[in-house]
């Protein structure tokens, strides 16, 4: 496994601020951008022209993820933009072999995202063309939510296929992690942590970075 990593979402941010707030997470390893279409998640939140401005005053790499439809077609623009990482979601594309192989020849890592429902079996042969795998801890949508224990068998079986494919692919968890739920998380396999309110909720977001770090840090 590679490090651990703490890339906080800035849907928990001030979106009046948010230059100010993304200099408050200086420290972390990259900065989550949770893109939404009020389509496949119940929720709107930025587009493309937000991302790539935040691209442009952003102290750390972003890693957008992408809860819209039709990610076969809008993805590529966010690796396009520059964005360091762009994860898409399974459920939203139709090719995503081809959607990964095409992301990363724009110069993005490639992701992949997993609803909690979704099982990672049928996706295994796909490591290979990926960077990162996103298993989801909550409904993907809202911040806010409660860790989704029922979700640590599928990190544990992803990573065990990894380990066993000999691949160097990374495991997100997105959704409720805090210095608790960052621990199981980190013991069944993961190793990249979204944080939204644990940081941004926080009197002090680097500090609370640096917490939530030594607590994943296995």
């Amino acid at each position: 496994m590679t490090q651990c990593c703490i890339n906080p979402s800035i849907l928990s941010a001030d979106f009046v601020n948010l230059e100010a707030e993304l200099q408050k997470i200086r420290n972390a390893d990259s900065v989550h951008v949770d893109v939404m279409d009020n389509h496949f998640v119940p929720n709107l939140t930025l587009g493309l022209p937000v991302v790539q401005r935040i691209q442009a005053v952003s102290p750390v790499p972003l890693d957008a993820h992408l809860m819209i439809s039709d990610a076969d077609r809008w993805a590529p623009g966010y690796a396009d933009a520059g964005v360091a990482s762009v994860t898409f979601h399974a459920e939203a594309s139709i090719a995503p072999v081809k959607l990964a192989r095409e992301l990363r020849s724009r110069g993005s890592k490639a992701g992949m995202a997993l609803r909690p429902a979704t099982a990672v079996e049928p996706y295994l042969d796909m490591l290979p063309e990926l960077d990162m795998l996103l298993i989801m801890t909550v409904e993907p949508g809202f911040g806010g939510q409660a860790f989704l224990d029922l979700t640590l068998p599928k990190i544990r079986r992803a990573r065990a296929a990894i380990e066993g494919s000999g691949v160097n692919v990374a495991i997100q968890v997105d959704g409720g992690i805090t210095e608790e739920t960052i621990v199981r998380a980190a013991e069944a396999g993961a190793n990249v942590f979204v944080a939204g309110s644990a940081v941004y909720g926080a009197a002090d977001p680097a500090d609370a970075i640096d917490r939530l770090r030594k607590a994943g840090s296995l």
